[in-house]
């Protein structure tokens, strides 16, 4: 990799105008002049990492192609190749068993030159300058760090972990598409045990730091004989040499060496020399990351998961964790079930405050879950106050919510003429990388558990601080959806149900040709007959393009969420308040009673079809000045778009289609017609004047459909924790319009973001 003794293979012209041919390939496909059909579109990257794979001495001839691609595209001012041409080849590197110093540093030095272009070069050059540089120091580390956290070995060193959920709505997709992704993502698991996984870091790290050295054959064997301890041993040892070097300001790279021949030569023993001659590279392969399939089948199902993630049930089990971060009666259906918990707690004369916080430790030690024979006897706690949440968990949430890094730390209440302790902050030791598979009815209902989620955050701290929470989108649409999703809403092509997907494939060419072309493809592979060989993970072309997007897909797009409240007909029911993030739209709803009919027949006559409508909104200016603006109109029906039709536009913006009713008189009589009303704006009033209820459909999903609507209200939906915070400091100042102290520098909106390859590229 970066050894002084890489080994540089003989590199064949017919394998080199081979691989040339593949990246010009790929380089046609993101103009639009690749001549393959719609179906193969996306297999070209796919394609080109496999053969890689297959002769792992190719690796050097595709980084050295790829990095005079990158810089002729910079002199050339190709900036659209750039990014998908880097995240090809930090792929292949990562993969790679050794690339020469020289390489290295070439593909280093072109990652600095990205940081005098705008973003998102500039982003990401530097956070691959950052890795490239602890890369060169101690080859190897990269492979090392991404199977410890996608594999959540355990490692002091680096404590981090991943996981993988890929979530899709069982109304959406079909039953075959989702036996198809859970048979897949089910074989990716086979034979990567923790301690295969740990034997490919031990074989990596010796291959990458000793070069040609190092007698690949003779390694694999002696660890397979060995016992788990002594791998696990062996490879602790391997963390530690390499990250001590990488973390290092001034390594000595001999002084690396010198540890990794100890450890190799440790390893190998008294094992006879392998069949492979030594100099000869051999493929590592990469394990693929854990991944868990779910159907989303309830509300706060995402919440459950990511909680379990954070605390597996082996340790919510014991009720001095859960009384720590978590409100019992809020985990409680988790570990209903749990049936290590078997404790009981009667109740029979309570001296207590009422307040289950207010409980002594040693009362809380005595508590546990208890199945359903014991429930009715366990002791309830209703009506009761809640405690307010300590000072020191509200700064921690704000701390996580800003993201200022200049933030001082927070200090523990200490008596007076004591020195206080800093207490260390909350790492976020936790990434959970969750795909959404479907069209824009799946991201509504994300958008809706986003939101639920920041709520119950800012009411009791518990994931913020610990969870690195990543979104990612990968459109799927069948032929025919499900009636009960689809029905009762105008219909929409596949177009209209991906407009997310469309807006992201337009703002990221790689993006497009990666993810997008899955949209077709994911369909027909669901339903191809089996073939022998698809047990095996290499040919699990879905698992590994979803692999590569949770990889390299590390540039989010922020969409704004915007908020409705509902007002309907009778005056006794209480408004409803829901959130959406790419559609409303209303329609006229039916007349129920013949009274009513007669009514509406008779205002058709005269006025036309439609009911009338008083609209109030804040007209979007070039100035960014308020504009409010107030109109009467008659209208069929209206729709709010969030997701702009071109890349170039303001995201936080709603884009208003409402089909008003002219009516004109001439010689031949009364006469209507239908004109498109357009405009833009960030908040909008609609309300109807003549009492008649209409139909109001959010995120093109009729599962949230409301009837009998008489009025609705839309704005961009605000963030919970800086509502909270909002509401403390009116508290102290109540003729205060402005944002003040902290607030001021809170995120005021609630934004959803979605990964890509590269964000947008202006």
């Amino acid at each position: 990799r970066a050894g002084p003794a890489a080994h540089v293979p003989f590199v064949s012209p017919e394998v080199e105008s081979d691989i040339l041919r593949r990246v010009r390939t790929l380089l046609r496909e993101l103009d639009g002049h690749h001549p393959a059909f719609q179906c193969d579109r996306g297999m070209l990257r796919w394609t080109l990492h496999k053969k890689i794979d297959q002769n792992p001495n190719n690796n050097s001839i595709l980084v050295g192609i790829l990095v005079k691609e990158l810089e002729r595209a910079e002199r050339s001012d190709y900036r659209h190749y750039i990014i998908p041409l880097l995240h090809t080849l930090m792929y292949a590197l990562i993969k790679a068993p050794c690339i020469s110093k020289d390489l290295c540093s070439r593909v280093y030095d072109f990652c600095k030159k990205l940081l005098t272009l705008p973003k998102p070069f500039c982003t990401i050059g530097l956070d691959y300058a950052v890795r490239l540089k602890m890369e060169r120091t101690a080859p190897g580390m990269l492979y090392q760090r991404m199977v410890i956290s996608e594999q959540s070995l355990r490692s002091d060193l680096y404590p981090y972990q991943e996981k993988v959920f890929i979530f899709a709505d069982p109304e959406l997709l079909s039953e075959a598409i989702c036996n198809a992704l859970v048979t897949d993502t089910e074989a990716a698991q086979v034979s990567q045990s923790p301690r295969a996984c740990m034997s490919c870091v031990i074989i990596h790290a010796m291959q990458a730091g000793l070069g040609e050295g190092c007698d690949i054959s003779a390694l694999k064997r002696s660890l397979q004989d060995m016992p788990v301890s002594d791998v696990e041993h062996w490879f602790q040892q391997v963390v530690v040499a390499v990250e001590c070097t990488g973390n290092e300001a001034n390594a000595d790279r001999s002084q690396h060496t010198a540890r990794l021949e100890e450890i190799y030569r440790a390893v190998l023993g008294s094992v006879p020399a392998g069949d492979t001659p030594l100099g000869e590279l051999q493929g590592i392969p990469l394990p693929n990351p854990i991944i868990s399939f779910h159907l989303w089948t309830e509300d706060d199902q995402l919440w459950k998961e990511l909680v379990l993630f954070i605390r597996p049930l082996s340790q919510s089990c014991e009720p001095d964790l859960l009384s720590q971060d978590l409100d019992n009666f809020e985990i409680q259906d988790i570990i209903s079930d749990c049936e290590c918990c078997k404790q009981t707690r009667f109740s029979m004369l309570s001296t207590d405050s009422g307040i289950e916080r207010d409980l002594p430790a040693a009362a809380e030690e005595s508590v546990a879950p208890c199945s359903s024979e014991t429930e009715q006897s366990r002791l309830q706690r209703k009506g009761g106050i809640k405690k307010k949440p300590s000072p020191l968990e509200s700064v921690a949430f704000l701390q996580a919510g800003c993201n200022s890094p200049g933030v001082k730390q927070v200090m523990k209440p200490q008596r007076p003429g004591i020195t206080p302790e800093p207490v260390a902050p909350l790492q976020r030791l936790h990434t959970a990388r969750i795909v959404l598979l479907g069209d824009d009815r799946i991201l509504g209902r994300l958008a809706q558990a986003y939101h639920s989620l920041r709520k119950r955050e800012t009411r009791r701290v518990f994931l913020t601080p610990r969870l690195n929470l990543q979104f990612y989108h990968i459109p799927v649409v069948t032929g025919q959806p499900n009636t009960l999703a689809a029905a009762n809403c105008r219909a929409a092509g596949r177009e209209e149900l991906c407009e997310v997907a469309g807006y992201l494939g337009r703002a990221d060419p790689w993006y497009e040709s990666n993810i997008n072309t899955l949209c077709h493809m994911i369909p027909k592979l669901a339903t191809m007959p089996s073939s022998p060989s698809k047990h095996l993970v290499t040919d699990l072309f879905l698992t590994d393009v979803i692999t590569y997007y949770v990889r390299m897909g590390i540039q989010p797009v922020c969409f704004q969420v915007y908020a409705v409240k509902i007002f309907f007909n009778d005056p006794a029911q209480d408004p409803a308040e829901d959130v959406f993030l790419t559609e409303l739209c209303t329609s006229m709803q039916e007349s129920i009673s013949h009274r009513e009919l007669a009514m509406s027949r008779k205002k058709v006559a005269l006025d036309g079809p439609g009911i009338d409508l008083t609209v109030m909104y804040r007209k979007v200016v070039v100035s960014d000045r308020v504009k409010e603006v107030a109109m009467s109109l008659r209208s069929t029906g209206l729709v709010m778009k969030a997701i702009p039709a071109d890349e170039a536009e303001d995201l936080v913006c709603l884009n208003v289609n409402i089909t008003e009713i002219i009516k004109s008189n001439n010689l031949s009589g009364r006469s209507f017609s239908a004109v498109a009303n357009r405009l833009k704006t960030h908040s909008i009033k609609i309300r109807s004047t003549e009492q008649r209820p209409f139909t109001l459909c959010l995120d093109k999903d009729s599962r949230r459909a409301y009837r009998n609507v008489i009025s609705v209200e839309v704005s961009p939906c605000l963030e919970p924790s800086y509502c909270l915070q909002k509401t403390r400091t009116m508290k102290f100042s109540l003729h205060e319009a402005e944002d003040v102290g902290l607030v001021k520098y809170m995120p005021k909106s609630l934004l959803l973001p979605i990964n890509t390859f590269a964000g947008v590229i202006q």
